[in-house]
């Protein structure tokens, strides 16, 4: 995996097709146009379809490249993190916009989030950065409800279902595509008592059943359109080991002062380690050890006695970016790796264990009819 020394830049075009004089004499501008702009990169369509031909002219053949990806809810700095991944630095000279956008006083004031979707950016050392929109978001509710009371997406294949149920399973199924997609994926949560993303992952692990990691045979060479049913993919799974599950790292930020204290973050370190002891997320760990956990205090708590905002969130970068996360199943290109992600995206949606589950909810009265 790469290293964290020198940050790294957003590649918006093919290597061949980067600005300046080694790489462009002639000046194909034609060849340029074409490439789709970074504004619009978002793998999922209003409908909740996964689109790769937008990413696509961004990635090679490469089969040396990380995946990273990012899960949380609201205003707890996903962003932010994705942007310290890369490596951007806000006070350097040139005024460059970030590769991932964060919250602004105008999407506070309409209550709006920054990230529709998922959101995907390339460094030139070749990591996928995944940014996804935020779960359990009131304005995500906001933009899906009818007034009826029901959904404007099908989260679902083909099936219709209230706004509130189509929201939380939509948390869900970006949970377990992330853990099906990546390396290693980023669970953030704001302070030290919010568990509500420890019990969306043990969700995750619950209903992440049947999918195959994105070098799986059944996905690069099927053979025929219909991937097949959940039974027929776990037992290709079988065949060439055990179910692919990404690496967790928990990040806990906006710490205040009194819960930073090193004692109290090893308490929470092992009711952590506790809760996951009997899922996946342990079984899969390669070395045995705790699951990662990270702390990230206020950026406003100066003079603090602790470790500060800054160091906090630069330790959080070196560590993660090296990581030795699992290795998908056979090697894989970049490019291949984003066709079959799109593949696992519409076996997600059509999961029966996911919609079995769905059924559970509704039957349990908890949601609206």
């Amino acid at each position: 995996m790469a290293g964290s020394g020198g940050a790294p830049k957003i590649l918006l075009a093919k290597p061949a097709l980067v600005s300046g004089a080694k790489y462009n004499r002639g000046g194909d501008e034609s060849s340029r146009s074409r490439l789709p702009s970074v504004a619009f990169l978002n793998l999922l369509s209003d409908s909740w379809d996964f689109h790769t031909d937008r990413f696509l002219p961004f990635l090679t053949d490469n089969t040396d490249f990380t995946v990273v990806g990012v899960i949380g809810p609201p205003g707890v700095g996903k962003s932010t993190i994705m942007n310290q991944m890369y490596g951007f630095d806000a006070t350097s000279p040139g005024g460059m916009l970030p590769p991932f956008a964060t919250e602004s006083v105008e999407t506070q004031s309409l209550a709006k989030h920054s990230t529709l979707g998922i959101e995907p950016r390339i460094t030139s050392e070749r990591i996928i950065l995944v940014d996804t929109q935020p779960v359990f978001s009131p304005s995500v509710f906001a933009d899906i409800i009818r007034s009826d009371g029901s959904s404007t997406i099908s989260v679902l294949a083909a099936e219709s279902l209230p706004a509130e149920l189509a929201h939380e399973l939509m948390s869900i199924q970006l949970g377990v595509l992330l853990t099906s997609i990546c390396h290693i994926v980023l669970v953030v949560s704001e302070g030290v008592h919010d568990t509500s993303m420890w019990r969306l992952m043990a969700t995750v692990d619950l209903l992440k059943h049947s999918l195959p990691d994105p070098s799986s045979l059944s996905l690069s060479h099927p053979q025929s359109s219909n991937l097949g049913s959940d039974k027929e993919i776990k037992d290709k799974i079988q065949e060439v080991g055990e179910e692919y599950m990404a690496s967790p790292v928990f990040v806990h930020t906006k710490l205040h002062e009194h819960n930073s204290a090193p004692s109290y973050h090893e308490q929470v370190k092992k009711a952590l380690n506790q809760y996951f002891s009997s899922t996946s997320f342990n079984k899969h760990k390669s070395d045995g050890g705790p699951l990662e956990l990270f702390f990230i205090p206020q950026k406003s708590n100066s003079g603090t006695q602790y470790e500060s905002y800054y160091s906090s969130m630069w330790k959080l970068r070196d560590q993660v970016l090296s990581m030795s996360g699992p290795s998908f199943s056979r090697t894989v290109s970049e490019r291949d790796w984003l066709k079959n992600s799109g593949k696992i995206w519409e076996l997600v949606k059509n999961s029966s264990t996911i919609s079995d589950y769905c059924r559970t909810l509704q039957n349990s009265g908890l949601f609206r009819r």
